[in-house]
């Protein structure tokens, strides 16, 4: 590493938590990684990286989530159901395309199926993969924009009946974006805006790319550069970009939401902090794996675990949060995940082993 600093934000932190840290980031090897973690809103921040530090701190960059975008559009979900504008059993189709003719499973698959991943459709649509291939290292996805997507999903015939299996699908989350933009008349952005990251004060988070400077750039694994991502028609499955700082007040809210926790918010987003925090849903051999509405929830010694993770062409995310013992872990890494990447395995490893 050529550049490893533990910085204390807002809060004196813990001496043990930076030593703690600065652990962690040495078994990744990136150009530029961020460790974060708060403990009841006490923050402590590691930033470090092979690479040489630029003008702008790391942990002030803005950094590509990719499918750890999907815990906002869940809570976008929770707050739009809790002020009773859309419910969880809405039908999507009905919203996206009233009157249209469709599969009869597609007829059947509702909001929160598109949600927990049970709508039955694949984790991309059919036809993505042919524009897709020539260009799977630089922009897969660009290529590919709303409205195709909602017309391969009014045509899509299920995998299996909606609610009965889970399966991953960066397509249904999408779906579900078009169709919340639908039903509220009310662009994406915009709508994630109003409802998210305005009530929470998230100005450093966004879905697409800031000024020049304000953005950390993303690597391959022999890093090379690569552009920004341009998530095309899947921007709710995967263009949320933000600061580490901003990932850690976005957990801090969930947190804050737990039974006994301060919460002074709007009740409607007070009330979907905690519902995007319930298990809901049981998955794979014996059921072992529980999930909540959009994030992975497992056991751990200090109580259950609420995580995801993300990656984009050049960078990584982690978010999760511990919600019996008030503790967030917010982390970055800017390179690509490959088979041997020990990135999620030290994120995770914060979250669930820390005393």
């Amino acid at each position: 590493m050529t550049d490893a600093t533990a910085v204390r934000v807002d809060t004196p932190g813990s001496p043990a938590t930076a030593l703690l840290l600065a652990e962690a980031a040495r078994a990744v090897d990136a150009p530029d990684v961020v460790l974060a973690v708060s403990r009841n809103g006490v923050r402590t921040v590691h930033t470090g990286g092979s690479g040489e530090p630029g003008p702008v701190p790391r942990e002030l960059l803005g950094h590509e989530l990719g499918s750890a975008s999907k815990p906002y559009a869940g809570l976008l979900l929770a707050r739009l159901v809790a002020q009773g504008r859309v419910r969880y059993e809405d039908r999507a189709a009905d919203l996206l395309a009233p009157g249209f003719p469709v599969h009869p499973a597609v007829r059947r698959i509702t909001l929160r199926h598109l949600l927990t991943h049970t709508s039955g459709l694949p984790g991309l649509p059919a036809d993505f993969y042919p524009q897709a291939v020539p260009r799977w290292s630089t922009d897969p996805y660009g290529g590919y924009p709303a409205d195709r997507v909602v017309r391969a999903f009014l045509r899509a015939r299920p995998r299996h009946r909606p609610g009965t299996r889970w399966h991953y699908s960066n397509f249904a989350v999408s779906v579900l974006g078009h169709t919340l933009a639908a039903a509220t008349g009310t662009p994406w952005e915009v709508l994630l805006h109003q409802q998210v990251l305005a009530p929470l004060r998230l100005d450093a988070t966004r879905v697409r790319p800031g000024p020049e400077g304000t953005e950390a750039v993303g690597h391959r694994r022999d890093g090379t550069p690569v552009p920004a991502l341009d998530t095309g028609g899947f921007t709710a499955a995967g263009a949320v970009r933000a600061t580490p700082l901003d990932l850690l007040t976005f957990l801090e809210a969930h947190l804050e939401a737990r039974p006994g926790g301060p919460d002074p918010r709007d009740p409607t987003l007070a009330a979907a902090l905690t519902e995007v925090s319930r298990p809901l849903l049981r998955r794979g051999l014996r059921h072992a794996h529980t999930h909540t509405l959009t994030w992975f929830h497992h056991p751990s010694p200090y109580g259950p675990v609420l995580f995801h993770a993300g990656a984009t062409l050049g960078q990584q995310a982690f978010l999760g949060f511990r919600p019996e013992t008030g503790l967030a872990v917010a982390a970055t890494a800017t390179r690509r995940v490959h088979r041997a990447d020990t990135f999620v395995a030290t994120a995770y490893g914060l979250l669930t082993e820390t005393p």
